[in-house]
């Protein structure tokens, strides 16, 4: 259903020379015709409003697993090889998920102060226009990374599954067709960037409910492999080498964990929107994504040990059953893609916006074309960028530490500002508004330590260069 809007800024902005979809202006609600800037609002007089059925709580909990689940499930098991064994990852896991939790209900509930629809405008409406436009920018380079380990997983999926299904062919001439570019870039311009263009992210919750019973496949073929026979790995980590190297699974677990950055978009879009129906979908999802990643990651760690890859089924011999995992995962990745590509998108805007000083009333007649512009440069970039990036590895180690900005940092700013404001008020404050406050500074400053440590942890590792993790599928003489 939809709700028609009249507006007295496009009765005195819109000619009939201008481009203009009038069947998209019909479609655009009132709380949307504020710009993603949220520099400015926009008086709107509603002539008739009729009620837009959004996303319930349940299918909401499946779009917000599908914009978690992807490429930190694939590096996951080597993480824990990193942090010193399943024990050790296991409890740095336990102790960051209270605070990613917790970052997700502060967004949440700083959302409904003003009713804003992004990350960004979220920290717009609490800590003002400066903190907005950083956050804008990071959101922006954090949803670019992401989108180009999307892109280099689809090249790494496809190309196990030609080896497998084409060994001989493959291993002697290397066909264009099969090769990793032409794969990447055919099929993400066919199955990809038609799912790039809509201006609303809820009408991916059905194809995400597929995505997320790629990502289950995945982990019961896990499972399976390591109850059947198979060889024991000649070394697993029980202990880390040093203290600090405990704190290289951070970037992954904040990697794997980052859904706030989609998680207004989504919250936005639910029918009811309020926090106890929130916190249904982000029980249900933070269950299905604690439950994927642990039994992924260890058993998958435990059954490869110091051999475990970067992408934990490039360690498994390509049969049948680990075939059809690398096609679900394809498959999956191209859903999940579009989520993150809407979310920079949206970051992107708000940095143009700011550079340019744009009106919401130019801002709302000239959408759509920079949608579609926005969305094909970002597109081409993160496609040429993927097929020269050998690994996910290399990619997912410093968007980690870029993920503890979203977890941490940003969400502590706003439950500061807003613990400050109330107190401000002038009215008596319970001692959990003081808490709250001593609690968002410890959010703050754990957020900084965390981005500090694990980006330059990252940067010096890959410094010393990248192994190779296809070894296992390079051909044979035979």
């Amino acid at each position: 259903m939809s709700i028609q809007v009249t507006s007295d800024v496009h009765r005195r902005s819109v000619s009939p020379s201008q481009e203009y979809d009038h069947e998209y202006d019909s479609e655009i609600k009132d709380d949307e015709l504020r710009p993603i800037l949220g520099s400015g609002s926009v008086t709107v007089s509603v002539a008739e409003v009729r009620v837009q059925t959004g996303s319930g709580w349940f299918s909401s909990a499946f779009l917000v697993v599908n914009a978690a689940l992807g490429a930190g499930l694939l590096n996951f098991p080597i993480a824990y090889h990193q942090a010193g064994g399943v024990l050790i990852a296991i409890i740095i896991q336990s102790v960051f998920l209270v605070f990613v939790v917790m970052a997700i209900m502060i967004l949440g509930y700083c959302s409904d102060i003003k009713k804003t629809n992004t990350y960004q405008d979220v920290v717009h409406s609490v800590c003002g226009p400066m903190a907005q436009l950083a956050c804008a920018v990071s959101i922006t380079l954090y949803c670019f990374g992401t989108c180009i380990t999307f892109l280099i997983i689809i090249g790494d999926q496809w190309e196990l599954f030609f080896i497998d299904v084409a060994r001989s062919f493959y291993c002697g001439s290397n066909p264009f067709y099969m090769s990793r570019a032409f794969t990447i870039s055919v099929s993400s311009v066919l199955l990809i960037l038609p799912l790039c263009f809509p201006r609303k992210i809820d009408f991916l919750k059905y194809a995400s409910v597929v995505g997320v019973i790629g990502i289950l496949y995945v982990v019961a073929l896990v499972t399976t492999k390591y109850f059947l026979p198979h060889t024991e790995p000649s070394s697993i980590a029980t202990s880390p080498k040093s203290w600090i190297d405990v704190f290289l699974v951070v970037p992954d677990i904040c990697f794997a964990y980052q859904c706030h950055v989609s998680i207004i978009p989504i919250y936005s879009c639910m029918e009811k929107r309020n926090l106890r129906e929130f916190s249904k979908t982000i029980s249900l999802a933070m269950v299905l994504c604690v439950l994927t990643y642990t039994v992924t990651a260890a058993l998958g760690y435990l059954q490869f040990g110091d051999k475990i890859t970067s992408d934990v089924l490039l360690s498994f011999d390509p049969d049948i059953p680990v075939i059809f995992a690398v096609v679900l995962i394809a498959i999956k990745t191209y859903t999940t893609y579009p989520i993150l590509l809407f979310c920079g998108r949206a970051g992107f805007d708000c940095i143009w916006s700011r550079i340019w000083k744009i009106t919401p009333e130019e801002f709302l007649l000239k959408e759509r074309r920079r949608r579609i512009i926005t969305t094909i440069l970002w597109f081409i970039a993160t496609l040429l960028l993927s097929i020269f990036i050998p690994n996910i590895g290399v990619v997912i180690q410093i968007l980690g530490a870029f993920a503890a900005i979203f977890i941490f940092i940003f969400p502590g700013m706003c439950l500061l500002k807003t613990m400050q404001d109330r107190i401000e008020t002038g009215e008596p404050q319970p001692r959990l508004v003081h808490f709250m406050k001593g609690f968002s500074i410890v959010f703050i400053v754990l957020g900084a330590f965390i981005f500090g440590l694990t980006l330059s942890q990252a940067v010096m590792k890959d410094m010393q260069g990248v192994h190779a993790d296809k070894s296992n599928f390079t051909c044979s003489s035979n």
